[in-house]
């Protein structure tokens, strides 16, 4: 059995503040029992929206390789000796929009891979909230997998989880671990979050494991929280719904090899490539 945790956090827009609670989580899911563990989307900077919001975004966004962000994640990996999925990281780009970069940093403190959020957030949310995730974003474009001792982790990024293409691609890739972490709006998170996780852990039979924000955020945001993690049945293991904390859950690498084996959906796919 290999223990996986999950961190649930409030950020806001002081960085220092959000990396301290964020290396609070991670230390605390670590001698727990994790080893690994998924911060969520934006847990170093929440920006509060609009054009301010895209300014302040850009304004904490670090070169590759570098910065008081991508230091403190090194460095927390290396001390807990966990694998460490970092939410997002806001890192520059030569077009003057940020990524959206999943990180992931290996037990001794390395940076093992590198994900942009692909999908982004431009929408018109029932009820009169809008987001433009593009205007200070760059998308990215290519599907990333990175082998760890829990198995192949297949990398995605909240509004990711609404394109299951993205997901059939990470498991022809070898995933058996999928990461959500996100920042689900309060009113999209209580009609489709669980059952959109679900949907993808039933469908590419591998735990899903989902790391959100929860609460209000400068501006007025408000997002839905219940981060979880759910087992390649559909089941959810563990959650945390509301408030901010850890949710640790067991896996067993051979149960999905047995299920796969016993009820080969993605063998008896007919329209794959």
């Amino acid at each position: 059995m290999k223990r996986v945790a999950v961190v649930q956090m409030t950020s806001g827009a002081d960085v220092a503040a959000n990396l301290s609670a964020a290396g609070d989580a991670v230390t605390a899911a670590a001698a727990g029992g994790a080893t690994l563990v998924v911060l969520p989307e934006n847990f170093a900077f929440m920006s509060p929206g609009g054009a301010a919001g895209d300014a302040a975004k850009l304004a904490v966004a670090e070169p590759e390789g570098d910065g008081p962000i991508q230091a403190a994640l090194a460095a927390l990996a290396a001390r807990t000796k966990v694998w460490l999925v970092a939410g997002t990281v806001p890192l520059t780009t030569a077009e003057g929009r940020s990524a959206a970069a999943s990180l992931v940093y290996a037990p001794d403190g390395q940076r093992a891979a590198r994900y942009d959020k692909i999908h982004l957030f431009d929408v018109e949310v029932p009820g009169g909230e809008s987001h433009q995730e593009s205007r200070a974003v760059r998308p990215g474009d290519q599907p990333c997998t990175v082998a760890t001792d829990l198995g192949v982790v297949g990398l995605s990024v909240c509004y990711d989880l609404r394109f299951p293409e993205l997901y059939r691609e990470l498991t022809r890739r070898g995933a058996t671990l999928l990461t959500v972490p996100a920042a689900f709006t309060a009113i999209t998170g209580a009609a489709h979050w669980e059952v959109l996780l679900r949907a993808r852990a039933i469908e590419d039979q591998c735990w899903v494991l989902a790391a959100a924000q929860w609460g209000e955020h400068p501006g007025g945001r408000r997002t839905h929280g219940d981060s979880m993690v759910v087992d390649p049945w559909g089941t959810v293991l563990a959650r945390q719904q509301e408030g901010t904390g850890v949710v640790f859950a067991d896996i067993d690498p051979a149960r999905l090899v047995g299920l796969r084996h016993s009820f080969p959906v993605l063998a008896h796919r007919r329209l794959a490539p």
